[in-house]
C-alpha cells in the first residue's frame, strides 16, 4: 500500500520533516517514491508547504495519507 507520510530529518531535538510518498513496508526514513512537501514545526510560524498538484495526483492513484499528514494537508489548504 502506498502512503503519504512524514520522513524525519534534522538534528537531535530540531526536527524538520519531508512529506513523501512511500511504500507502507519501507522504514520511516528509508526509500521513498516522491517528495510532495515539507513541514518544519520548529520555525516561527510553522512551515507547511505542499505541492498540491503532486498530492492530488497521488491521492487519485490511491495513496493513503497518515493521520498527521491528513491534518497538515487540511491546514495547508485552508491557508492557501
Amino acid at each position: 500500500m502506498v502512503k503519504i507520510r512524514l520522513a524525519r530529518h534534522g538534528a537531535k531535538k530540531r526536527p524538520y520533516y519531508r512529506i513523501v510518498i512511500a511504500d507502507g513496508r519501507c522504514p520511516r526514513d528509508g526509500k521513498f517514491i516522491d517528495e510532495v512537501g515539507r513541514y518544519n514545526p520548529c520555525s516561527e510560524p510553522k512551515l507547511i508547504k505542499f505541492d498540491f498538484e503532486k498530492v492530488d495526483e497521488w491521492l487519485a492513484k490511491g495513496a493513503r495519507p497518515t493521520d498527521t499528514v491528513e491534518r497538515l494537508l487540511k491546514q495547508a489548504r485552508e491557508e492557501a
